[in-house]
């Protein structure tokens, strides 16, 4: 888009994308109730709100995915037709949603001119030329990468800046972005950070959601908060505080995001002799107690994911045994981990928590289906009744047992994959990024379930990218590096001042850790697994 057009736009006062009294519905369920919003071209807008505030129907409708039941849809003075991908696309809306759209097995440049391949004069492809200006668009964002390089193994940050800049190449004038940063690096949302603002000073009006203040503050110059498909807020980021916004978001005050820790006791449950992720990996021993939470700190890549695959049996260990009151587990093998009353709630929820396409009742009936079959046969009403109980312990909000999973919010689904467990025994609970995606809100509600089931004697192991979780959550913490204990922190050590500097010295290598007070650990050079 030219500077004299997004001129002619802000004299003439016609805002990039108008959204007028928008009301939407599923399954007579409101999900937005006569929203306006408004965007001004070169403004960056945070959209904030819980989890099932209506945020992604917005954009969807927006973006002309989904038909609104009511209302309509503007850009630049012009209608959108309602429903139409390919209408918003022509009139320069485009959206990056959490689910990448780009096609992993093409290359960047590739990617970035699908459907609109240059051609020579024979009417070939001319790839040289496309190579060539995929450099140039990369460049022109301040981006150094090989346009050539397959996208599938590229980070999912650099995927998101790829599509984005695929978007602003293509003329798009309003850019909405789903959640960009729930899923990357802490360096990649840096490089985000700046091709956003690099498309504001194109003049594209960018509107983007999440639930981090911190990227509300650096990216945004306003925000808008919507709550139960109303919206509360919409004001210039530098005259709303961080507390109002949570206010505006969830309906009440947040006193106390972190519940109380409860006592542990000595009575060991988990634990793990000599276990090696990989081959040539330093071994890990750990005892984790009834009761007791024990956090897994470190970088992307550091190997919290794969230690918690080895403890419940999805990834089979190089080495090692791990054993449960006493009873060691059979490697590899999760029907005989749950058999012995190990819980898990996966990193990846849409993949590998739940299925979305199931019911509430369906999703919280796979884990133990054998408890609620004969004969193989399910029995309804015991199933129905074991997971009612089940989802109120969890406080679970739906419109029944029989919801559909995709149409519940983030926090919802998280508490069905993890209340899904509360049916039967548990004495290992295996948490790997619990709270990802997930609002203040519910995070709050999540962490009150957390402490509650320690509390009942479960041995909690947490992994988690999130600090604070970490060190208001756990009774001690392990600091992970190259798939093996870089150091070992009590809860003496995690209130110590300066005590994320020191995690994070650990994490990265720049300090050992019999420096921390920690155990020492035999560490591995497997520093290319860092991210």
């Amino acid at each position: 888009m030219s500077q004299t057009q997004t001129q002619t736009d802000t004299e003439a006062g016609v805002a990039m994308l108008r959204c007028e009294e928008i009301e939407m519905s599923f399954g007579g369920i409101p999900v937005l109730k006569g929203i306006d919003l408004h965007l001004e071209p070169g403004s960056v807008t945070a959209l904030a709100g819980e989890n099932g505030a209506g945020k992604s129907t917005l954009m969807k409708i927006a973006s002309g995915q989904y038909t609104p039941d009511a209302g309509s849809v503007t850009v630049r003075g012009r209608a959108l037709t309602p429903g139409s991908t390919r209408a918003a696309n022509d009139l320069g809306v485009a959206i990056v949603p959490q689910e990448l759209a780009s096609i992993p097995e093409l290359t960047v440049y590739e990617n970035l001119y699908i459907g609109r391949e240059e051609r020579n004069a024979l009417g070939l492809l001319d790839r040289r030329a496309m190579i060539a200006g995929a450099q140039e668009a990369l460049a022109d964002f301040g981006i150094e990468l090989d346009p050539t390089v397959r996208m599938g193994p590229l980070p999912v940050g650099v995927r998101q800046i790829v599509e984005i800049i695929k978007a602003s190449s293509r003329g798009a004038r309003v850019l909405l972005l789903d959640e960009p940063t729930s899923a990357i690096a802490e360096r990649e949302v840096a490089q985000l950070e700046m091709v956003v603002r690099s498309c504001r000073d194109r003049g594209v009006a960018i509107l983007f959601t999440t639930h981090k203040m911190e990227e509300m503050r650096s990216m945004a110059d306003r925000v808008i908060v919507l709550r139960d498909g109303r919206l509360i807020a919409d004001s210039p980021i530098g005259r709303i505080t961080d507390d109002e916004i949570v206010t505006a978001m969830i309906g009440r005050e947040l006193e106390n995001l972190f519940p109380t820790r409860p006592e542990h006791t000595p009575e060991p449950v988990l634990e793990v002799r000599d276990l090696a992720v990989e081959p040539e990996t330093a071994p890990i021993s750990v005892t984790v107690r009834r009761g007791e939470i024990l956090g897994l700190a470190g970088l992307v890549g550091a190997g919290r994911t794969e230690l918690i695959e080895c403890l419940y049996g999805s990834r089979r260990p190089a080495g090692g045994r791990v054993s449960i009151a006493g009873r060691v587990l059979r490697p590899g093998s999760p029907r005989h981990s749950i058999a012995r009353n190990v819980a898990i709630v996966p990193e990846d929820r849409k993949g590998a928590g739940a299925v979305l396409s199931m019911s509430v009742v369906d999703n919280a009936t796979l884990p133990r289906i054998a408890a609620f079959s004969r004969f193989g046969v399910l029995s309804e009403s015991r199933r129905r009744t074991t997971i009612e109980s089940a989802m109120q312990s969890v406080r679970l909000k739906s419109a029944g047992l029989g919801q559909s999973m995709e149409h519940l919010s983030g926090g919802n689904q998280q508490k069905v994959v993890l209340g899904r467990w509360l049916t039967g025994t548990v004495d290992v609970l295996l948490l790997d990024e619990p709270t990802r995606g997930v609002d203040v809100g519910a995070r709050s509600e999540i962490y009150r379930i957390i402490v509650d089931l320690a509390s009942q004697g479960m041995a909690v192991v947490m992994a988690s990218s999130d600090m604070p979780e970490i060190l208001a959550l756990s009774h001690r913490a392990l600091v992970m590096r190259g798939l093996a204990v870089a150091g070992e922190l009590s809860r003496e050590q995690l209130d110590a001042p300066g005590v994320q500097e020191t995690i994070f010295r650990l994490a990265s290598g720049l300090e050992d850790s019999s420096d921390s007070g920690a155990p020492s650990t035999d560490l591995t050079s497997h520093q290319e697994n860092l991210q």
